[in-house]
């Protein structure tokens, strides 16, 4: 899980947070599984009736919702605990907002550099040193998908790491998410192993999460530049979410690790209708974007039926 990105320049602005709709919990399943997914033998979904008709899905899991009304449209093994790689990070910037504004300045350390490097994460190659705004951190933890950016803002508003982590356990609860748990702020794996969720509970988040304008907003940029000022220097991150190409796509997030395969996060507006899902345990990178512009036209038809 080794990207580098690239620099450059400009800001984004605040915008302001909204509240959504509770979310029904659910009962709890399966042991979580860290298992590789085998690109050889992917697993290939049986359609059930109620989702005659519809793509194949070759991730290990899968879910789909209509995000106002919570309506499932699709699942396999939705229920099912693994890791989540860097899903983690919806989390991290909806915890983040709950008590940050997005003019708040975060001073980025040494620590939050070598994290990053040390544990093989990609980067958003944030210098020691600079201070950027909340607002342009969440740029660099979505969209190249920093652990240095995760680091920083987990570390300033936990206080603490440990402190970030528990304060995404208990608002991962009080969404119902209670499949779920998180070990650190970026989806890495740790040595005293992975956390773990479900793609029924990440849509879940994923719906919440686009409820704020400021995390909608980013997720949905395909680049963004950060000029420099006498606080920082200039930025360029790319996203990394190929599928933000296709019309009518908001977000939301990527990640991979060995552990968790490919997965996605994804988002997107078709008939009025605003569409959100979950793909985990994907051995082909290219196929979960595949997979979600699949499922994200074949849902509306399906609710027609």
């Amino acid at each position: 899980m080794r990207n580098r990105k690239a620099r450059l320049t400009a800001f984004a602005g605040a915008f302001a947070l909204v509240t959504g709709l509770g979310v029904p919990a659910y009962a709890q399943t399966a042991t979580p599984s860290a298992a590789t997914p085998s690109a050889a033998a992917p697993s290939l979904l049986a359609a059930s009736a109620a989702d005659a008709g519809a793509p194949a899905v070759y991730g290990r899991a899968a879910y789909l919702m209509d995000a106002r009304s919570g309506a499932a449209l699709f699942g396999k093994a939705a229920d099912t605990r693994m890791p989540i790689a860097s899903l983690t990070k919806t989390m991290t910037a909806y915890v983040v907002l709950q008590s940050a504004k997005p003019t708040d300045m975060v001073e980025i350390a040494p620590q939050d550099a070598r994290y990053a490097e040390d544990g093989g994460g990609t980067t958003a190659d944030l210098r020691p040193g600079d201070r950027l705004p909340v607002g342009e951190l969440l740029y660099a933890l979505m969209l190249p998908s920093g652990a240095d950016a995760a680091h920083a803002l987990a570390r300033t508003y936990g206080p603490g790491v440990p402190g970030f982590v528990d304060k995404m356990n208990a608002t991962a609860r009080s969404l119902g998410m209670n499949d779920t748990r998180y070990v650190n702020a970026d989806g890495l794996p740790t040595p005293a192993g992975d956390g773990w969720s479900t793609a029924r509970d990440q849509a879940v988040l994923a719906a919440k999460a686009l409820q704020v304008p400021l995390i909608e907003g980013v997720a949905g940029t395909r680049y963004h530049e950060v000029a420099a000022t006498g606080e920082h220097g200039a930025y360029g991150w790319r996203n990394t979410n190929r599928l933000l190409a296709e019309p009518g796509v908001i977000g939301l997030k990527t990640g991979f690790t060995r552990a968790a395969g490919y997965s996605l996060a994804f988002a997107g507006e078709r008939d009025g209708q605003r569409l959100v899902g979950v793909i985990l345990g994907e051995s082909v990178s290219s196929r979960r974007f595949d997979t979600a512009q699949a499922l994200l036209s074949w849902a509306p038809a399906r609710t027609a039926a």
